[in-house]
Formats: C-alpha cells, sequence, structure tokens
C-alpha cells in the first residue's frame, strides 16, 4: 500500500517544479520567443512544457518506454534542469531588482520592462554559456594530489601510493567511456591501492552494458587491489545487493562494514552508507563495533561515502579517512549550501591526528555539468613516520 504522506509530498513537489517552471516559461515569453516570427503561444507552450517535464516523464515511464526514448528523455530532462536552475537564478534577481527599485529608483528603463528583447536574448545567451562551461568543466577531470604523514608502523612499508575516486555515478548520462578514460588515468598514477568511495553506480545499472563496464573495471591495476564502498545512490535505485556481486565479480571488493588487515601493514575499513537504514531498514554498525579486532598500532584507513558524524572516527583513532557525497555543491552556488551541511565538504580536514580528505567526485549527478568546481581523481602519498 502506497504511504499516503509519500504521495502528499510527491504533489507537493510537482506543484513547486511546475510552479518554477511555469514562471521561466512566462518570462522567456515575454522577453524574448513571443517576437520570434511564427512561433505561436499554441506551439511554444507545449514544446517548453514537454522540455521541462521530460525528466519527470521519463522516470516515471521508464518501464514502459523504449529503451532509447527513455535515455533521450533522461538526458534532455538532465540538461534543462541545469538550464531551469541559472535561468531561475538570473530572471529571479531580475525581478528583485525590479521590485526593490520601487524605492531605489536605480534600475534602467530597459531592464524594468519585462517585455524587452535584447535583455531576453542577453539572459538566453548567457545562460547557455553558463551551461556550456559546465559541461566542458565536467568532463575535464583534475587530478589532486596530497602529502600525508601517518605517525605509525607499517610493517615494512615506508610509503603507500593511494588514489581514490568518488561519485562516478554510472548509468544512463555517465557511461562506459567515461570508465575507460578514468581507469586509464587512475593506471597511470601507478596506484598502491585503488579505493571507491561510494556512489560508483547511478539509480539503475540494468539499462547498461553490464560485460563492458566489467570489462573496464578488470584493467584497473594496484599492487594491494581495489575497494569499494556504497553510496546513497546505490540504495536509492535498490541495486546496492547487486553493485556489491557485479562489482565483485569485477575485481573490487565492496567492504560493507567490514575491515581488513592488508600486507600486514595497515588496515582498511569500509562503512555501509547512512542512507541503508532508510531504504532496507537495517542500520548500519557503529565504528567501534566493526574496529574491534583492530590493531590500532596500525595505520587506519577508512572509506565513507558521507563525510558525517567525524566524532566516530576521531575517537576509533582512525588515521585516514575518504569520502564523497558532496560533489562540492557541483552547479554554483549550491556549495554554500553543502558548506553549512558539512563540517568538511570539499579537501582536507585535520582534526589531531585524524585525517579527512573529501572528494569533488569524478562524475555528475543529475545536470551532467560542474559549475564553481572540478571533477577530481584524488591521488594521495601516505608516508609513514613512527
Amino acid at each position: 500500500m502506497t504511504n499516503p504522506l509519500f504521495i502528499l509530498v510527491g504533489i507537493v513537489i510537482f506543484l513547486v517544479y511546475g510552479g518554477l517552471n511555469f514562471y521561466i516559461g512566462l518570462r522567456g515569453w515575454q522577453a524574448l520567443f513571443s517576437y520570434v516570427p511564427f512561433l505561436s503561444s499554441k506551439v511554444y507552450w507545449p514544446v517548453f512544457l514537454l522540455l521541462a517535464f521530460s525528466y519527470l516523464l521519463s522516470r516515471f515511464s521508464e518501464k514502459f518506454l523504449p529503451t532509447m526514448l527513455y535515455e533521450g528523455m533522461t538526458i534532455v530532462g538532465a540538461y534543462w534542469i541545469a538550464f531551469m536552475f541559472y535561468f531561475l537564478l538570473i530572471i529571479t534577481l531580475i525581478d528583485l531588482l525590479r521590485l526593490f527599485d520601487r524605492w531605489l529608483h536605480l534600475v534602467p528603463l530597459e531592464i524594468k520592462q519585462s517585455s524587452n528583447p535584447a535583455l531576453g536574448l542577453t539572459v538566453f545567451v548567457l545562460v547557455v554559456g553558463i551551461v556550456s562551461y559546465g559541461v566542458w568543466n565536467a568532463s575535464h577531470p583534475r587530478i589532486n594530489h596530497y602529502d600525508l604523514s601517518i605517525a605509525k608502523q607499517a610493517g615494512s612499508l615506508e610509503q603507500l601510493h593511494v588514489v581514490m575516486v568518488s561519485d562516478i555515478h554510472l548509468g544512463t548520462i555517465v557511461h562506459n567511456d567515461q570508465l575507460t578514460k578514468l581507469v586509464n588515468q587512475v593506471n597511470g598514477l601507478k596506484p598502491d591501492l585503488i579505493l571507491f568511495a561510494g556512489d560508483v553506480f547511478d539509480e539503475d545499472i540494468e539499462s547498461k552494458n553490464k560485460q563492458q563496464i566489467s570489462d573496464t573495471f578488470r584493467m584497473l591495476r594496484a599492487s594491494y587491489g581495489a575497494f569499494a564502498v556504497l553510496g546513497n545512490h546505490e540504495y536509492i535505485g535498490g541495486n546496492a545487493d547487486e553493485a556489491i556481486k557485479y562489482l565483485g565479480e569485477a575485481g573490487v571488493k565492496v567492504l560493507r562494514d567490514t575491515s581488513q588487515e592488508i600486507a600486514g601493514s595497515f588496515y582498511l575499513i569500509g562503512r555501509d552508507d547512512l542512507s541503508g537504514a532508510r531504504f532496507n531498514g537495517t542500520k548500519r554498525q557503529d565504528l567501534a563495533t566493526i574496529m574491534q579486532g583492530v590493531n590500532p598500532s596500525f595505520p587506519i584507513l577508512l572509506m565513507d561515502h558521507q563525510p558525517s558524524h567525524l566524532e566516530e572516527p576521531v575517537e576509533q583513532g582512525v588515521d585516514l579517512q575518504v569520502s564523497g557525497h558532496t560533489h562540492n555543491g557541483q552547479m554554483f552556488p549550491i556549495q554554500f549550501i553543502t558548506q553549512r551541511i558539512f563540517e568538511q565538504d570539499w579537501g582536507l580536514l585535520r582534526k589531531g591526528d585524524f585525517q579527512l580528505i573529501v572528494s569533488s567526485g569524478y562524475g555528475t549527478w543529475g545536470p551532467p555539468i560542474r559549475i564553481g568546481n572540478n571533477p577530481e581523481i584524488v591521488d594521495i602519498t601516505i608516508t609513514f613516520n613512527p
């Protein structure tokens, strides 16, 4: 039986989303498209609404549409979300200027007029430019390097070279081509250890060519292997168990509230994602329980998709935690929100002997764009100085 609260929330989201898009569409018609020859409102509005709702329509009709049509609508809708976001920001700013100018009397007459094709065209070109840059930026990942020190003996190891990647979001939008590029870049760094800090897959991994992706993962080369943890998106799609099985078959071991001693030199711990309890009803184990039997004199590395509840790894003596999830906001100015939610939403944080690295992620969720941040591969050199 469907939860009435879920239906109510869905209706509210639909109405808000529809209202915002109507606002954008109305301003677009008034300022620009009503001046386009041979374009009538009877053509404009159906096309605009189909574009605006293509992402939602694809999500609700996935089981009924041909794969090509479903994926096409998803991609078009994902791009529209980016356009919608920046159209909304700029149009709202202009309307607020008009409102406050009733008292300020500083805004030029051209901006005051809602029917102004020059202003409308300027806004349109500006947003197209922003989104185009975001698409280019999202497809050009950077390698960010960190030199860290851990004050412990690690067997005979003096250094450990770790490459960490988070938030690939393989699915309808991020394909095997991007994964192949990632694997080649990772292998080029010649790591000792490869870590995937969650959200390897997006909600749906059924529609992808699994054999292709599996073969690509098998190309990874590292002395101590490749490991992963689950993120929230593996749970959102209900594919957590399948993701574990699939990654395992592809040579990537998923750690789910477990620890593993590696080469008699250090421990690697992988935590289940916080969102798991919401989707499977099972709360993840606390870190103290997971670390029973872990020798604290050895270096302890931890993977946890979300950089939350940092008091736990601090209390339990974790030396280095790697996380993702935040995307560093992905689209400016969302990072101002992630900075308020998380103690550290990107980069390096030190708290005594505890160190945390949060990645902005390699892929994207929703709109395949990045503004105000960069996709990245995290390259870590750890020196052990007992």
